[in-house]
């Protein structure tokens, strides 16, 4: 992963040589027309030449349309993690380099100093500048209409916000005294902060620019409170769910709300091109259609999908291997998942319930409840032996991987368990032998669900079966994933089940700021996440020596100079992790099925499927695949 040094660095995209450009067949219609720039007036000054050779691709050809399902609406925004366009962003060997911007210098990890494209427009064609990021700046982040709780964490360092100056049109300055390591990294997510807006396209929402009765009639005709609402509104960077904010993804979402067939057009600016002056990307449309969950594998052995992923598990992969045997017009790849862990369980520890809360603190309660579990038998059963049977913790490709990490308080032993639990002063119980809480109450441990995969459901009833044996109730509950969200983050909910961290993966490079507090997202602690991403107006204080320990060893990684303290920062966080038990992982490493398209190109055969870092596909930049023998498109 990308290097962060102690003094000065320079990314920079390799220089090649600049090829002769070639018109993109699908706006030959409209340069024609006149009502479209031609491409070479349509690219930044210095575009991104990708050297596909070098990547081991084929050059490929422009055309068709891309099929891909999604069972909710609002995951439209998975267009903007597949597209992957970044100011700077990892490569598939975890590199970070230059993308959307020409380069990036670094000095000490506190001074990075951008370098724009000259002459790179938005879709819309409006130039995009130093401008877009003052906007940000000056109009979004720091306009406490827009933003209550001001600029985001990761724009202070040490508790100093960052200093931020346009010298001219192409550069941007950002500076703190002191180091802030995550920074780039920050810039390089699935999801990361927009840290630029379309400053021509907001400006109309905007008050400090607006003509005010036009922008009161845009307020009422939108049906929100305020100029404010209907700004954030309009402003979908991530949401990637409004047609009219210009981009500078591959792909335009040319949708209208709502619409279960979502449809995507290549973007007549974007910044990329191959090294024979064939603009990116190859495939001309995208069409996203929303169908139900349970759906999806039917629907891709059915040969409705051109690349899929998403819905799909382990154990589809029969089915789907089965299809492609009977003469599917598709093939199944199996690559790594890259997250911590494919089943985990989350006890919440902001829980609501006085009694429950002080229980599930006890890390013995947390270590019984992972020492009975049967991990052999859930591996056996659902995924064929084929998992890796153990807690939450760095993979076993990662360099950080420790089998003592894996392995701890997962032995499968109901008497240690049961004797952890009498430790604890548990050991009343009711007439059919459930433990009671200090209460009286009975032992029904709910576990809340999204209730989308088939596999969790069927390990928590192996579970269910196990924790029987220690005095404890396994009760499951399936919710909407939003509701099941939203019940964390409110401390409703007493547990809840989920992958385990995205990132599987970790170098001692990657930022370990997700082992700590410092998010809402990690279900063991939201509300203690809470209060670090809102700076303490929101949210419970983190309580208890580990988590405080975490929070003081991600300060530590952020101001180190040198890979080895870095890596004794992880070693220490993730042996606290393995200790606590804050998470309780079940099994990991099962292959992740991906359903292609036997004319889809320049697809890689093994890869890994992890949103953090990399996207999903984003990492293996989807916008030089590409279809053989593809039909032509054009804009009528």
């Amino acid at each position: 992963m990308f290097r962060v040094l102690a003094l000065a660095l320079l990314l920079a995209n390799p220089v090649l040589a600049a090829p002769v450009l070639q018109e993109t067949s699908f706006w030959a219609m409209e340069v024609n027309n006149g009502d479209l720039p031609p491409i070479a007036e349509r690219l930044p000054e210095v575009p991104l030449i990708v050297d596909l050779e070098a990547k081991g691709r084929n050059f490929g050809t422009q055309g068709s349309n891309l099929r891909t399902l999604v069972s909710r609406s609002k995951d439209v925004r998975l267009m903007s993690a597949y597209g992957y366009a970044r100011l700077v962003g990892y490569a598939p060997d975890y590199s970070l380099a230059p993308d959307i911007l020409r380069n990036v210098e670094v000095i000490e990890n506190r001074k990075f100093t951008f370098q724009l494209r000259p002459g790179h427009r938005w879709s819309d064609g409006a130039p995009f500048t130093s401008q877009d990021f003052r906007y940000w700046w000056e109009n979004v982040v720091n306009d406490p209409d827009i933003t209550p709780s001001g600029p985001p964490t990761f724009m202070y360092a040490d508790g100093v916000l960052a200093t931020v100056r346009f010298p001219d049109a192409v550069t941007v300055i950002f500076e703190w005294p002191t180091a802030n390591a995550e920074f780039l990294l920050q810039l390089a997510q699935a999801s990361p902060p927009f840290i630029y807006r379309p400053a021509h396209y907001l400006k109309q929402f905007h008050k400090k620019y607006a003509d005010p009765e036009t922008l009161e009639t845009a307020v009422a005709e939108a049906r929100v409170n305020s100029w404010a609402a209907l700004h954030n509104k309009r402003d979908s960077m991530n949401k990637f769910d409004n047609p009219d904010q210009p981009t500078l993804q591959p792909w335009m979402n040319i949708s209208e709300a709502g619409s279960s067939r979502q449809l995507f057009v290549r973007n007549p600016y974007y910044h990329r091109i191959d090294a024979r002056g064939v603009q990116l990307p190859y495939i001309d449309t995208v069409e996203m259609t929303v169908v139900n969950s349970g759906l999806i594998a039917a629907k891709a052995n059915a040969g409705e999908v051109d690349l899929q992923a998403r819905g799909l598990d382990f154990p589809d992969i029969s089915i789907l291997k089965k299809g492609e045997a009977d003469g599917g017009d598709y093939k199944t790849l199996l690559w790594q998942n890259g997250a911590a862990s494919q089943i985990a369980i989350y006890p919440n520890l902001n829980f609501a319930d006085v009694v429950w809360r002080k229980v599930m603190r006890d890390v013995r309660f947390r270590r019984a409840l992972s020492l009975s579990i049967d991990r052999r038998m859930i591996n056996r059963t659902l995924y064929f032996g084929l998992a890796q049977e153990g807690g939450m913790t760095a993979l076993s490709e990662s360099s950080l991987f420790k089998s003592d990490n894996f392995l701890a308080f997962c032995g499968y032993s109901i008497d240690a368990a049961n004797a952890l639990l009498d430790e604890m002063g548990l050991t009343e119980r009711t007439s059919s032998g459930l433990r009671k809480l200090p209460d009286g109450r009975p032992m029904e441990f709910v576990i809340e669900t999204a209730g989308e995969r088939q596999e969790v459901e069927n390990a928590l009833a192996i579970i269910t079966d196990t924790w029987r044996e220690i005095g404890i109730k396994l009760v499951m509950r399936p919710l909407d994933r939003n509701i099941l969200r939203n019940r964390v983050y409110a401390g409703k909910t007493m547990a809840s089940v989920w992958f385990g961290w995205d990132n599987g993966l970790p170098t001692a490079e990657t930022s370990p700021s997700y082992l700590a507090p410092t998010n809402q997202e990690f279900f063991a602690w939201p509300m203690w996440g809470q209060y670090y991403q809102s700076k303490g107006e929101f949210g419970q204080k983190p309580e208890g020596d580990a988590p405080n320990r975490l929070m003081s060893l991600a300060e530590d990684w952020n101001h180190a100079t040198d890979n080895s303290t870095r890596e004794n920062v992880w070693n220490e966080m993730l042996r606290i992790h393995a200790n606590q038990v804050f998470a309780i992982g079940i099994l990991s490493e099962a292959p992740q099925p991906i359903v292609v398209s036997k004319r889809l190109r320049n697809v890689p055969e093994t890869g890994i499927w992890a949103y953090e870092p990399g996207a999903h596909f984003g990492i293996h930049r989807i916008d030089e695949f590409y279809f053989e023998n593809p039909h032509q498109q054009v804009i009528q």
